[in-house]
């Protein structure tokens, strides 16, 4: 039986309408792949706690949760993830790689020019097909 991974991903979008991709490294699973920034949501930690923490982990700068964006489960070869996107506004910093080999700001009619995580197209699908 596969293992079942609950991860959590911030949609943070700029003041010019961008949203923040971030490039899996060569390291991680599923690399050279874009992804919503974010990780796995610990015991006893609930979705909002879980994202600030992992912002503020992976990126070094301070969010606050907005709303329950996207809930997708996708499965891998070798293991399942339940990916919760949560749309998030940047309070304070500026986001930093520490993980990832890149960070980028798109417009989001341009998401689907990059090569995204299985598990995140769903979300950025939807993010396309907003009405804003």
């Amino acid at each position: 039986m596969k293992k079942l991974i609950k991860v959590v991903g911030a949609i943070i979008e700029n003041d010019n309408n961008e949203i923040l991709c971030a490039l899996r490294s060569p390291k991680m699973n599923i690399p050279n792949h874009w992804e919503f920034p974010g990780g796995k949501v610990e015991e006893n930690e609930n979705l909002s706690e879980a994202i600030v923490r992992e912002i503020q982990e992976e990126l070094k700068c301070a969010i606050q949760f907005k709303e329950l964006f996207n809930d997708n489960t996708h499965e891998y070869d070798t293991f399942i993830v339940n990916l919760i996107t949560l749309k998030c506004k940047l309070i304070s910093g500026s986001p930093v790689t520490t993980e990832h080999s890149k960070l980028l700001w798109l417009k989001r009619e341009n998401l689907l020019s990059l090569q995204w995580a299985p598990a995140d197209i769903p979300a950025v699908e939807q993010l396309v097909n907003e009405k804003v």
